[in-house]
């Protein structure tokens, strides 16, 4: 049996550091992703295929490689996220030469056995370069144009190729990730006035340009908008998905139709029921009750990845797990607000719910730096 050994700042080493792991952490994950199984084997209809089988293997592959990320020290991950940075925007420019298109998108690279989409592993990259830049960054420097600056770059240009793809949810997430990075790394309040201000202007130039040469979305994303807006005004085209939604959530009632009973799910009404549009099949099944312990189990979640950054005295584990924290709660309020319509339907999906590979993997990457994180802190 391993004993376990701790270097001169009391920081667990050696095979048995595995007992400091956040069991917790990990328990919630897994109660998390059974949902998600649970929910892919309904809306099939009762089976395994074709959707809860292979998402149980992407969650084994997943949890195996958290356990490996959780396993090296923290510090590596700091030294290498520049690097790692760089690798995903290398990978981003690749998608634009080789990239494999799917549904009107080419978003990702056909590596025979996997898809890989690139700009699920930016999320992370983003996160970790800006824990290590604000780690190194001088208090004194975090609010000056030119150290404000440098970090709005390393968001900027994989939200641009982002956008080429085009992948406006991921765009949204990239932003607003790295926007909550900054501003817990303590950058001025008055700079995020001015992106506010100067985001709602470029929002409206860009309705203002819809129908032009210079238009700078696509015709289908103009038209989410639309079905945002006044979803009744075209029930049958554009409005139809958010409609069907609502329908779903609001026939579940209190305790929902049950398993494999819901009537927009079964009978095709609802789209995407197993990836982007899932929440709505989960609330018809399961109902509010159903809904709610979802969300209580997601906030368990933040709420465990939270107590863990503040535990922490080392900048950079801190930084890295607050953006980890922050970029995983967007995922699910970014996707419940868009299947309940409170914002446009932009494709993201839910985490650990909806069927996927490259988003679940990268998050369990994340939560295996959160894990390494914590069992890497001083505990002197």
């Amino acid at each position: 049996m391993s004993s376990v050994e701790f270097n001169g700042d009391n920081a667990p080493t050696g095979p048995g550091k595995i007992l400091f792991m956040n069991f917790t952490l990990t328990l919630l994950l897994v109660a998390v992703a059974g949902l998600g199984f649970l929910m892919l084997y309904s809306v099939a209809g009762g089976s395994l295929t074709p959707w809860a089988a292979p998402q149980m293997v992407r969650f084994a592959l997943g949890a195996g490689i958290m356990l490996m990320v959780a396993m090296v020290p923290i510090r590596f991950w700091q030294n290498i996220s520049g690097l790692a940075y760089a690798a995903s925007v290398l990978l981003l420019l690749l998608v634009e030469s080789v990239g494999a298109v799917g549904m009107g998108a080419q978003r990702w690279i056909d590596l025979g056995i996997i898809r890989l989409q690139p700009s699920e592993i930016t999320k992370l990259t983003v996160v970790m370069v800006l824990a290590a830049y604000y780690d190194r960054l001088d208090a004194r420097k975090i609010s000056r144009p030119f150290w404000v600056a440098v970090p709005l770059a390393l968001i900027l240009l994989p939200t641009f190729l982002v956008l080429r793809q085009p992948d406006l949810g991921t765009s949204i997430l990239l932003v607003l990730g790295g926007a909550v990075m900054m501003f817990i790394a303590g950058v001025h309040w008055a700079y995020f006035a001015a992106l506010g201000t100067g985001g709602g202007g470029l929002a409206a130039l860009a309705i203002m340009l819809r129908g032009t040469e210079w238009q700078p979305l696509k015709d289908y994303q103009y038209l989410r908008l639309d079905a945002y807006l006044n979803p009744e005004a075209d029930p049958l085209g554009v409005g139809y998905h958010i409609i069907q939604s609502k329908i779903a959530l609001g026939s579940g009632g209190w305790t929902g139709r049950g398993l494999m009973q819901g009537s927009q799910s079964r009978l095709d009404f609802l789209p995407e029921k197993h990836t982007d549009f899932i929440f709505t099949t989960l609330a018809e099944e399961l109902g509010f009750v159903g809904a709610s312990s979802l969300l209580a189990l997601y906030s368990l979640i933040i709420f465990y990845c939270i107590v863990s950054a503040l535990r922490t005295r080392d900048r950079f584990s801190c930084l890295l797990i607050f953006g980890i924290a922050s970029t995983f709660f967007l995922f699910i309020a970014i996707n419940i607000s868009m299947v309940t319509g409170l914002m446009p339907v932009v494709g993201v999906p839910l985490p650990f719910i909806s069927y996927g590979g490259s988003a679940l993997i990268m998050l369990m990457i994340g939560f295996g730096l959160v894990q390494s994180a914590h069992i890497h802190r001083p505990r002197s």
